[in-house]
């Protein structure tokens, strides 16, 4: 298995794979780990998703990111400390009692709470204008770059190596072709390649023969 794309993402898959016992794979990054859209992600987990699956993937990886700082010995900057959401109208009060509802469905700590009480938790905030807000207890933040350090380290000590500048240059018959930052090229023969690419995702897709039908980002791919 080859891995195109070392953020928060690539180094989630390496590290699922070794700790389901693959031993041959390999992840390519063309910078150094979380150098692309993973390291200025605000690294905000918030638990509540539009969906059961989605709400319990999350719940695994919060699950996932409390342990592993024992588990690697690299700190994530992982931490509990809740997080408030706020309504100024009528309407979007309503939509936030629909949220607690939700959350009290999926079994997770969300309450309803007055704007007096949001205030003693976030004293720099006016509350005159409020209408209410709902506090999720268990919203925490990790730090992005850090949690993909984590990872890869995870990952590294079950096997899988991890190649820094190197740029996937498309793939075809199961051969995913790469070339380092300076030449020469080199050749990767694998049975599958995961695209981790983040915003050059669709890039990456269309040169392996896999259209995305995601809108083109504007940042440059060089």
């Amino acid at each position: 298995m080859v891995i195109i794309g070392g953020g928060v993402i690539g180094t989630s898959v390496a590290y699922h794979l070794a700790a389901l016992g693959w031993s041959d794979v390999l992840l390519l990054e063309q910078g150094q780990l979380s150098c692309g859209t993973t390291w200025h992600a605000a690294g905000l987990v918030g638990q509540l998703r539009a969906s059961e699956a989605g709400t319990r993937l999350v719940q695994y990886s919060t699950q996932l990111y409390e342990r592993l700082e024992a588990e690697t010995g690299q700190s994530t900057g992982f931490r509990r400390c809740g997080g408030v959401t706020v309504a100024r109208t009528p309407e979007r009060m309503a939509a936030l009692q629909r949220t607690a509802a939700t959350a009290a469905a999926y079994q997770l700590d969300c309450e309803l709470i007055s704007p007096k009480r949001a205030g003693e938790l976030y004293p720099i905030m006016e509350t005159r204008d409020l209408a209410g807000a709902i506090l999720a207890a268990r919203r925490r933040p990790g730090q992005s770059t850090d949690l993909t350090a984590a990872l890869a380290r995870g990952a590294r000590s079950a096997a899988p190596p991890s190649a820094s500048g190197l740029r996937s240059q498309g793939s075809s018959c199961g051969t995913v072709p790469s070339q380092a930052s300076a030449p020469p090229r080199a050749t990767i023969e694998a049975r599958s390649s995961s695209n981790c690419a983040g915003q050059w995702a669709k890039q990456v897709g269309d040169m392996c023969g896999s259209p995305c039908r995601c809108t083109p980002p504007s940042t440059s791919t060089s």
